[in-house]
């Protein structure tokens, strides 16, 4: 079998989709999309596909290497995010021509439906507390047992108020009233915390009992995320900006998190994704994958989630009603049952794409949206 053909297909609200082709009329889908940045990804993806053009998709392991080791210099986020795609594809063509499910191939699963966990509010960061009781009983009401929420408040200053400690816990405590003892929730510090207030922060936190904190400062130094893990009880998540093995094992190493969160569209694809879990097995952390994205990514995240015995749960943002699921897009689109989704049985990744839907959906891949950027007083700005 070899590789015939690497297309693109961007699609709103901001996804983008990669499909490869076969001689054999196998073709696979992977989702490479880079939040916001999907065009400049696109220019990655026609690069990497004049590597492996001619090649045997079934020798993912050689394929990803040539991509990854393909130019002299390592690649970032754009990169990655392309390779994650392409590579995704491989796995899919390669369980449709051997008839059984991705998980198959990487041992087997741990388990026949996999977790699920919602964000709690459609982007709103400054809710009132009527907002966080309404959206809570909405995620409650449709089945889930666990949720995520960002800190919902400005940025805070390197050195902050009481005050400002205080808006946040009394948030988080009205969450933790609404949803009741039952519930899980993780809180998303998204980076934005300094060393010094994060351990503040997580004091004070440790009353509302989080599922885990999300980014409690920027990943570049992991270090000051070990240093802030070793200072509370609330077990430290982190890694959706981290890309390959060869990131996350400074991470891993130094136990700097007790949650590994690898993206399957970022960090190198399935196999890295998998190779990063069985690195957090050997420390005793768990794996939450990062997914913000579409249902192809998705349909990839289910694929590990099924077949990794140190799996917690699977972030799904639950604002797409339903699109994010593949309504639409996929000839049958996954359900959420009781916070659940049933392990996928089908070939592959598990998906078959209704193109005829597909191209209705599709546009040029600009991005519309203002760049925002934090200005010195702690408000938002745009360019």
């Amino acid at each position: 079998m070899k590789i015939t053909k690497i297309e693109k297909f961007y699609i709103k609200p901001r996804w983008m989709l990669v499909k490869v082709s076969t001689d054999e009329g196998i073709t696979g889908w992977g989702e490479p999309t880079l939040e916001g940045r999907s065009t400049v990804v696109g220019e990655a993806v026609d690069v990497l596909a004049e590597l492996i053009a001619g090649q045997d998709p079934m020798n993912i392991e050689l394929l990803y290497n040539m991509m990854y080791r393909g130019a002299f210099y390592r690649g970032g986020a754009v990169i990655y995010s392309a390779i994650s795609g392409i590579e995704q594809a491989l796995w899919d063509i390669k369980g449709k021509k051997l008839g059984v499910p991705v998980w198959q191939l990487l041992g087997g699963k741990c388990r026949d439906r996999i977790r699920m966990y919602a964000h709690l509010l459609p982007f709103n960061d400054n809710p009132t507390e009527e907002d966080i009781r309404y959206w809570a009983k909405k995620r409650l009401d449709d089945g889930f047992t666990a949720l995520k929420t960002s800190m919902l408040t400005p940025p805070v200053r390197h050195i902050d108020t009481l005050a400002t400690i205080r808006t946040i816990v009394n948030r988080m405590e009205v969450l933790r009233d609404a949803v009741g003892e039952e519930i899980d929730f993780a809180i998303d510090f998204h980076g934005r915390i300094s060393p010094a207030m994060a351990p503040v922060l997580c004091r004070e936190l440790e009353k509302v009992f989080p599922m885990f904190i999300e980014e409690p400062v920027l990943p570049e130094n992991v270090d000051a995320m070990a240093k802030i893990a070793r200072m509370t009880t609330i077990p430290i998540a982190s890694g959706e900006r981290l890309f390959t093995t060869y990131g996350y094992r400074e991470l891993i190493e130094k136990q700097a998190v007790s949650v590994v969160q690898p993206d399957v569209c970022h960090c190198g694809g399935i196999l890295q994704t998998f190779k990063i879990a069985a690195m957090a097995q050997n420390y005793y952390m768990s794996v939450a994958p990062h997914n913000p994205l579409g249902p192809v990514a998705l349909a990839a995240c289910l694929q590990i989630d099924a077949c990794i015995q140190n799996f917690t749960a699977q972030e799904h943002p639950t604002h797409m009603e339903r699109l994010d699921l593949g309504e639409g897009l996929f000839r049958t689109p996954f359900v959420i049952k009781d916070g659940y989704i049933d392990v996928p049985q089908g070939p592959g990744l598990g998906f078959e794409i209704d193109e005829a839907y597909l191209n209705e959906i599709l546009y040029d891949g600009r991005w519309s949206n203002p760049v925002l950027f934090f200005q010195d007083d702690g408000s938002m700005g745009e360019w």
